[in-house]
This record gives C-alpha cells, sequence and structure tokens, in this order.
C-alpha cells in the first residue's frame, strides 16, 4: 500500500485522477482506476482510510434490492466479496467473509402480501434464490424467534465481512495510486477544459479527473464546482454487545421490517442497529457521537423478535456495550449517485449512499468504466441527470433508513 503517513507541502503534484474521500468507495474507485492503467491520487482529511462513516456500519451485504440498479451492483459486488483474493491478485487475502444470510421479518399480518411481493419483486430483478417463508418456517428454522412472527424475505448468501480488510485490501492491490493521508481537499479548480486540479492543504494537484468520493461530505464537495446535490444526511447509531452464550452465534443477520431494528452475530457477540424515526437530518460531520441511552433503546427494539435478548440483558455490564455513529446519505430516489456531470467536463460523482460498504466494488468499477470509456454514462441508470429526465427508480428495498 502506498500512503503517505506524516503530511507533508508538496508541489507539482499531478495524476490522471484524482479521489476525494477515502472511505471504502473512493478506495475501490481507485483501485479500479489503477487497475485500468490511471496514475490515481487518493486525498482524505483523516488519519486512516475508511475510518468515518465505512467503520461505523456493520460490514454486511445483501442482494435483496427491487430496484434493479442496486440489484446489479449488490450482485456484482457480492461476486467481487467472495472472490476477493482472485479480483485483488494478492493471493490468500481474507477478508473474513461470513454467508449468514439476510432474514426480514414481520409480525403484521397485513404485511405478509407485501413481503411475498417484495420477494417476487426480487427474483424479477436477478435475486432469484430469496425466499419467501411463512412463520411457522422461520419458527422451525429458527426456534429462538418470536412465535408472533408472520412472514418473511431470505437469501442464505447474504452476509458479512470485515470492512476494514477489503479497504486495505483494495488499497494494497492499487498499483498505481498513491493515498495521501491527514490531507484535507479545499477545492477544485476548473478552466475552459473543465477540471483543472485539486487544492488541498497541503498543495496543488493538477488532474483532468475528480471523483466526488466525500460521502457526507459530498454536498460541500460537489459546491466547489457549482453543482448542488439533493441529498442530505442523517446520524446512524450501532451497538456492539460483547460475547454472551445465549446469542446464537450461527444467526443470519435479523431485521425486524415493523420497527426498523436488526442485529447479527459478531465473535460470540453482536452487532445491532436502529433506525431512529425521530432522527433528524444533520450536517456533514467529522466526529459523529453515538447517544448514552441508545443501547438501552436499540436492545429494547431487537428482543421483539428476538427474545432471547431479555436474558442477555440481565447479564450485562455497561463495559459490554459499546455505541457508534456515522451517517446515512440520501438522495431523492434512495439510490446512489454515480458518473459524469453535464456541463463540468472531468467532474464524476460516486456518492449518495446508505448501504455503501455493500455495494462499493461494483460501484467503483461502473464509476472507473465511465471515465475510461468502456461504460456509456447515457446506459448508467444512476446519473445524475436522472433527477431532471423523470426516470428514477421507486424506492422498494426494506430498511433503508430514510424518515
Amino acid at each position: 500500500m502506498r500512503k503517505i503517513l506524516t503530511p507533508e507541502p508538496f508541489a507539482n503534484k499531478s495524476a490522471d485522477a484524482v479521489v476525494i474521500g477515502g472511505g471504502i468507495i473512493g478506495v475501490a474507485t481507485a483501485f479500479w482506476l489503477s487497475r485500468a492503467g490511471l496514475k490515481t491520487i487518493l486525498v482524505e482529511m483523516r488519519d486512516g482510510l475508511s475510518t468515518l462513516t465505512t467503520t461505523a456500519s456493520i460490514e454486511s451485504f445483501r442482494a435483496q434490492f427491487t430496484e434493479p440498479a442496486m440489484a446489479a451492483l449488490a450482485l456484482e459486488s457480492i461476486q467481487v466479496w467472495e472472490n476477493f483474493a482472485q479480483v485483488t491478485g494478492m493471493e490468500g487475502y481474507e477478508i473474513d467473509l461470513h454467508h449468514g444470510g439476510y432474514l426480514f421479518l414481520t409480525t403484521d399480518e397485513a404485511a405478509v402480501a407485501d413481503v411475498r411481493s417484495t420477494v417476487d419483486g426480487y427474483h424479477k430483478v436477478g435475486v432469484t434464490d430469496s425466499e419467501f417463508f411463512s412463520g411457522e418456517e422461520v419458527l422451525k428454522r429458527w426456534p429462538w424467534l418470536s412465535p408472533e412472527i408472520k412472514a418473511a424475505a431470505y437469501r442464505a448468501k447474504d452476509g458479512w465481512f470485515s470492512a476494514h480488510e477489503v479497504t486495505q485490501g483494495f488499497a494494497r492491490a492499487a498499483a498505481h495510486a498513491m493515498f495521501y493521508l491527514r490531507t484535507r481537499a479545499t477545492g477544485i479548480e476548473t478552466d475552459g477544459k473543465g477540471v483543472a486540479a485539486v487544492l488541498t492543504d497541503r498543495g496543488r494537484i493538477a488532474t483532468r479527473v475528480v471523483v466526488n468520493a466525500a460521502g457526507p461530505f459530498a454536498i460541500e464537495v460537489a459546491r466547489w464546482v457549482g453543482l448542488e446535490l439533493p441529498i442530505y444526511q442523517m446520524r446512524r447509531q450501532r451497538v456492539f454487545v460483547a460475547p454472551h452464550p445465549k446469542i446464537p452465534k450461527e444467526a443470519p443477520l435479523v431485521m425486524d421490517v415493523d420497527n426498523d431494528s436488526y442485529w447479527r452475530p459478531e465473535t460470540g457477540g453482536a452487532l445491532l442497529g436502529w433506525h431512529d424515526p425521530e432522527e433528524q437530518r444533520s450536517d456533514p460531520m467529522e466526529n459523529p457521537q453515538g447517544d448514552w441511552d441508545f443501547p438501552a433503546m436499540n436492545l429494547e427494539k431487537v428482543a421483539r423478535l428476538s427474545p432471547f435478548w431479555m436474558e442477555v440483558v440481565e447479564d450485562l455490564k455497561q463495559d459490554d456495550l459499546s455505541v457508534y455513529a456515522g451517517q446515512y446519505v440520501h438522495s431523492p430516489d434512495d439510490q446512489p449517485i454515480l458518473g459524469p456531470v453535464a456541463g463540468i467536463p472531468g467532474f464524476h460523482l460516486n456518492c449518495a449512499y446508505w448501504p455503501g460498504v455493500m455495494l462499493s466494488a461494483a460501484a467503483g468499477r461502473w464509476t472507473c468504466d465511465m471515465i475510461t470509456g468502456r461504460m456509456d454514462p447515457k446506459s448508467n441508470p444512476l446519473r445524475f441527470s436522472r433527477f431532471a429526465e423523470g426516470v428514477t427508480a421507486a424506492p422498494g428495498a426494506f430498511m433503508r433508513g430514510r424518515h
């Protein structure tokens, strides 16, 4: 991995492409640009790669989307996760991949038809191995769940991995890329030909291609070239629970679609999340913090369908719980925005993610292919112009975290 650990001023730097943002999205993009032979520089304002939004995820992936573009990105990315060592050329490299499955559950009888139609929607966009389960079928397979469950959607090949190992693997495999840490982008220069340079607090980098992969700060980066993105941020919190014998180690990722809570096993313990409906839209945050009372609320929510959590709670001490936070970014149709922007030659978007970790591999390749001409931007369903064209897809994914 080529990275600079000690910030020093530089002059006369140049690159074929500059990526702004060192989360998993930006690093995946830099990997594919490097693989295409482009001299690439990635700038990241923090001390390390994937230390803001990426690290605040529950590091999971699913193919269960009803939106065609989202399903396509997810399925392609899963192929990368399953063959990461071969894709990156790093023999034996491990990303701690687990096919634990994703299980969406409801106790609402009126929602059963919606779950069944959603599974049908998955099948229509190519996710043909998603299954519909009745409540009885759910309990037969996972007897520790609530008998109140009426229906479920399940895909066994969904799962989770180490986002840290994925990010570091992409960076190590990017032979033509340089990663500048503790380097804050401060502006973008343009001229009659379009993008001309990226300005940073360490110096100027001449380039004709910039990729905005700045996560929650993408709206600010876009404004440097006069572009207003129709996106917003929301804080989302996560909880880690220390190992406990009552937590099923072979459980899938369990999602309660009735109250927007979820959990999955992790190293004998678990990772939990909940989309608090009272959370408000927020400005981009460099150091989002979790609330002290969030773990208790989250545990109460997940216990509704996984009653064993009430037994776990009886044994928990404060030191057994850790809460952390990141930000989801939402576009009008809850899908990412990828590709070039008309009227701003050289400026490309790879932003507006609420499920960025799971889609990063394919999104980075799509972005690279549009830069190198392998993909026609007009055929890109996630182009920025889709909003003006009126060709957005109706959001259909469960648990989008949007309020």
